[in-house]
């Protein structure tokens, strides 16, 4: 029978905005002395919420933990589109926005729903031969991104406040809520961005269960093994 050390497991963690994912699993695997650390699914730099850590050898698990289903939140702001589709973006257009109310606003993302092929945007970690994406932006470079298929279970704004609606979407992984975002501001004729993203669920974990990351690098050991999913549930939820 296969045995596994305490810290075999996954890490759920509450992202704060800033760091990047990758900044994250640098800090788990500096300050615990852990050689082995990934995470299923990045979150940009700005996004806040869950992102799932895998240790050791929980790490062989991260493709399958991956490919779950996620839940996001955030806010989508109209009338102004940016080159990155987010707020950390160069403003590209800015229209006037149009009168609308909620069930107007939700009645065209309701049109988002379903399948749907989806380019990924130039700043992004896809990569082109190669090469990341947004290293091509960085230069300028703007190059053909093949559309993948993603779907979208449910699309909804529960406020909206011009130019700002509040949204929560729940969609296939590797979905690009900036593209939805970008998208439909473009369906609206006024452009858009996305302002804010929080990953809330991801397949089975919520972020509802997570450690915030300011408490994390405060644990010993041997509390971080106490918040550690052991290896045989994870196999069970994959």
């Amino acid at each position: 029978m296969k045995t596994f050390a305490a810290l075999d497991g996954a890490l759920l963690v509450d992202k704060p905005a800033g760091p990047t994912s990758h900044d994250i699993v640098d800090v788990v695997r500096r300050q615990f002395g852990i050689q082995k650390v990934g995470h299923c699914g990045t979150l940009d730099p700005q996004a806040t919420g869950l992102l799932i850590l895998v240790l050791g050898q929980a790490t062989k698990l991260s493709e399958k933990l991956m490919a779950d289903d996620k839940v996001y939140s955030g806010h989508i702001c109209f009338g102004t589109t940016t080159a990155s589709y987010d707020a950390d973006g160069e403003v590209v257009a800015s229209l006037p926005v149009p009168l609308m109310t909620l069930d107007e606003l939700n009645e065209a993302a309701d049109s988002f729903c379903g399948d749907q092929m989806q380019s990924p945007p130039m700043v992004s970690a896809v990569k082109k031969d190669g090469v990341p994406l947004y290293k091509l932006a960085r230069k300028g470079i703007e190059v053909e991104r093949k559309p993948r298929l993603v779907h979208i279970y449910r699309f909804r704004f529960t406020e909206y406040q011009e130019p700002v609606g509040s949204f929560r979407i729940a969609c296939t992984k590797g979905t690009y809520v900036r593209s939805i975002a970008h998208d439909l501001g473009h369906k609206l004729g006024c452009g858009a961005h996305l302002q804010t993203l929080r990953r809330h669920v991801s397949g089975r974990f919520d972020v509802e269960d997570a450690i915030q990351f300011e408490e994390l690098v405060n644990l010993s050991q041997a509390d971080l093994e106490k918040r550690v999913i052991p290896m045989f549930k994870l196999s069970a939820a994959s």
